[in-house]
């Protein structure tokens, strides 16, 4: 069996198979958590064939979320990378990051959530890697968001000190609108983290 979903993947595109369970498996963790998604969930969510999550996914469950972290962090870190490349305004991409996540809320009827802040939630002390793979898209979050600050001139350490900030921030006001049902506290931080930005960059 398993030689047979094999070859009608090899024939049909494995890796579009592959990156379809890694997308199912980040949707699925920001709404159920970690400890609430199966293999069984991202076959259904995906539609791949049953057995070849075994195949792609030899590390079981702990590989498929961490690759999902991985996935789901890498898209945040590339729009705000890009921006810099660019020369954007930081204002510009906060705004479109709240935006962003007010739109997630608001059509996932607060149910969706961070799902890196899901797995570092749940993460164990025997789930080292998964630990390391949500500190990994914390750290590349901070410093593409640094380095979007730095490149407008604003002193490293500073930038540094924002990147965190902003980010914690961020993450923290998600959690509080999925729990009180109402993006208020996102709108609230969201205003003063743009007018701490505002001011940081008045001063350079």
């Amino acid at each position: 069996m398993m030689k047979g979903i094999m070859a009608r993947e090899a024939a049909g595109g494995a890796a579009h198979s592959r990156q379809k369970m890694i997308t199912s498996a980040a949707l699925l963790l920001r709404e159920r958590g970690m400890s609430g998604m199966s293999f069984g969930d991202v076959i259904e969510h995906s539609g791949a064939p049953r057995g070849s999550i075994y195949h792609h996914f030899p590390g079981g469950k702990d590989q498929l979320v961490a690759e999902a972290v991985r996935f789901a962090g890498d898209y945040a870190a590339g729009t705000i990378e890009r921006a810099a490349r660019d020369g954007g305004d930081p204002v510009a991409v906060l705004r479109a990051f709240t935006a962003g996540w007010r739109t997630v809320l608001e059509a996932s009827d607060f149910r969706a959530g961070c799902p890196v802040v899901a797995v570092a939630v749940e993460a164990h002390d025997d789930d080292s890697a998964l630990a390391g793979a949500a500190s990994e898209v914390f750290v590349a979050w901070r410093t593409a968001l640094e380095s979007l600050l730095c490149a407008q001139g604003i002193p490293a350490a500073r930038s540094r000190r924002l990147a965190t900030t902003t980010v914690a921030a961020i993450e923290g006001a998600v959690v509080m609108c999925r729990a009180e049902r109402d993006v208020q506290p996102l709108s609230d931080v969201s205003g003063e983290l743009e007018r701490m930005l505002t001011s940081a960059l008045a001063d350079t």
